[in-house]
Protein backbone atom coordinates (compact mmCIF):
# COMPACT_ATOMS: atom_id res chain seq x y z
CA UNK A 1 0.00 0.00 0.00
CA UNK A 2 2.71 2.47 0.47
CA UNK A 3 4.86 1.76 -2.46
CA UNK A 4 1.61 2.29 -4.51
CA UNK A 5 -1.18 4.50 -2.58
CA UNK A 6 1.11 6.52 -0.62
CA UNK A 7 4.81 6.46 -2.32
CA UNK A 8 5.72 10.24 -0.96
CA UNK A 9 5.80 8.65 3.11
CA UNK A 10 8.73 6.82 1.62
CA UNK A 11 10.58 9.68 0.14
CA UNK A 12 11.60 8.50 -2.98
CA UNK A 13 12.75 5.13 -1.15
CA UNK A 14 12.04 1.66 -2.35
CA UNK A 15 9.80 0.14 -0.26
CA UNK A 16 11.40 -3.14 0.76
CA UNK A 17 10.70 -6.82 -0.67
CA UNK A 18 12.13 -9.05 1.89
CA UNK A 19 9.80 -11.87 3.14
CA UNK A 20 10.86 -10.82 6.82
CA UNK A 21 9.56 -7.54 6.67
CA UNK A 22 5.09 -7.26 6.32
CA UNK A 23 3.54 -4.34 5.64
CA UNK A 24 0.14 -3.54 8.37
CA UNK A 25 -2.10 -1.44 6.23
CA UNK A 26 -4.51 -0.23 8.99
CA UNK A 27 -5.24 -0.65 12.70
CA UNK A 28 -7.88 1.08 14.66
CA UNK A 29 -9.55 0.50 17.58
CA UNK A 30 -13.19 1.68 19.31
CA UNK A 31 -12.44 1.65 23.01
CA UNK A 32 -14.56 3.46 26.15
CA UNK A 33 -12.85 5.97 27.74
CA UNK A 34 -13.21 4.06 30.89
CA UNK A 35 -11.64 0.87 29.85
CA UNK A 36 -8.79 -0.26 31.77
CA UNK A 37 -5.48 1.37 31.21
CA UNK A 38 -1.83 0.24 31.18
CA UNK A 39 1.47 2.31 31.41
CA UNK A 40 1.10 5.42 30.19
CA UNK A 41 -2.69 5.70 30.38
CA UNK A 42 -2.91 3.90 27.43
CA UNK A 43 -5.60 1.58 26.52
CA UNK A 44 -4.99 -2.03 27.89
CA UNK A 45 -6.67 -2.96 24.36
CA UNK A 46 -4.40 -1.28 22.55
CA UNK A 47 -1.57 -3.13 24.27
CA UNK A 48 -3.23 -6.23 23.53
CA UNK A 49 -3.54 -5.15 19.97
CA UNK A 50 0.19 -4.39 19.31
CA UNK A 51 0.82 -8.06 21.14
CA UNK A 52 -1.01 -9.59 18.89
CA UNK A 53 0.86 -8.02 15.92
CA UNK A 54 3.79 -9.07 17.38
CA UNK A 55 2.88 -12.68 18.27
CA UNK A 56 1.63 -12.97 14.71
CA UNK A 57 5.03 -11.45 13.23
CA UNK A 58 6.92 -14.07 15.39
CA UNK A 59 4.59 -16.81 14.10
CA UNK A 60 5.54 -16.03 10.61
CA UNK A 61 9.14 -15.07 11.68
CA UNK A 62 9.32 -11.51 10.85
CA UNK A 63 11.83 -8.89 11.53
CA UNK A 64 10.08 -6.03 11.45
CA UNK A 65 6.52 -4.42 10.16
CA UNK A 66 6.12 -1.45 7.69
CA UNK A 67 3.44 0.71 8.64
CA UNK A 68 2.39 3.94 7.30
CA UNK A 69 0.33 6.01 9.93
CA UNK A 70 -0.56 9.54 11.69
CA UNK A 71 1.37 11.20 14.17
CA UNK A 72 -1.16 10.28 17.02
CA UNK A 73 -0.54 6.55 16.68
CA UNK A 74 2.95 7.01 16.21
CA UNK A 75 3.16 9.08 20.29
CA UNK A 76 1.04 6.04 21.00
CA UNK A 77 3.58 3.47 19.83
CA UNK A 78 6.27 5.33 21.56
CA UNK A 79 4.21 5.39 24.31
CA UNK A 80 3.86 1.54 24.71
CA UNK A 81 7.49 0.54 24.01
CA UNK A 82 7.12 -0.14 20.46
CA UNK A 83 8.77 2.48 18.57
CA UNK A 84 8.46 3.32 14.83
CA UNK A 85 11.44 4.00 13.16
CA UNK A 86 10.80 6.54 10.76
CA UNK A 87 11.71 6.28 6.89
CA UNK A 88 11.24 9.97 6.48
CA UNK A 89 10.07 12.99 7.88
CA UNK A 90 5.99 13.17 8.83
CA UNK A 91 4.28 14.64 5.29
CA UNK A 92 0.50 16.56 4.86
CA UNK A 93 -1.89 14.20 3.08
CA UNK A 94 -5.49 16.12 3.22
CA UNK A 95 -5.55 17.02 6.91
CA UNK A 96 -3.78 14.64 8.20
CA UNK A 97 0.20 14.53 8.88
CA UNK A 98 0.95 11.03 8.19
CA UNK A 99 4.69 9.26 8.19
CA UNK A 100 6.18 5.62 7.41
CA UNK A 101 8.50 3.55 9.39
CA UNK A 102 9.13 0.20 10.43
CA UNK A 103 8.23 -1.58 13.92
CA UNK A 104 10.70 -3.87 15.12
CA UNK A 105 9.26 -7.73 15.81
CA UNK A 106 11.65 -9.66 18.83
CA UNK A 107 10.46 -11.45 21.69
CA UNK A 108 12.35 -8.61 23.53
CA UNK A 109 9.61 -5.74 21.78
CA UNK A 110 6.62 -8.31 22.88
CA UNK A 111 8.12 -8.54 26.37
CA UNK A 112 8.16 -4.61 26.81
CA UNK A 113 4.32 -4.75 25.27
CA UNK A 114 3.04 -7.28 27.69
CA UNK A 115 4.76 -5.35 30.54
CA UNK A 116 3.30 -1.79 30.33
CA UNK A 117 0.04 -3.12 28.84
CA UNK A 118 0.12 -5.83 32.21
CA UNK A 119 -0.55 -8.83 29.93
CA UNK A 120 0.39 -11.77 31.13
CA UNK A 121 0.76 -14.24 28.11
CA UNK A 122 -0.14 -14.57 24.59
CA UNK A 123 -2.73 -12.81 23.15
CA UNK A 124 -3.98 -14.66 20.16
CA UNK A 125 -2.45 -18.55 21.00
CA UNK A 126 -3.46 -19.70 24.47
CA UNK A 127 -3.66 -23.67 25.56
CA UNK A 128 -6.99 -24.89 26.44
CA UNK A 129 -7.03 -27.25 28.62
CA UNK A 130 -9.72 -29.80 28.21
CA UNK A 131 -10.64 -32.15 31.20
CA UNK A 132 -10.64 -36.24 29.65
CA UNK A 133 -13.50 -38.23 30.91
Amino acid sequence: MLRDTFPMLLEGKTAPEDSRIWESSRFALDIASSAPKGAGGIARGTYELFAGMIEFGLSRQLSRIMTGTDLRWERLLRGAGWPLERIGEPQTIGVIRALAGYLEVSKGILQVVRQNGVIGGPVLWSPVLRRVA
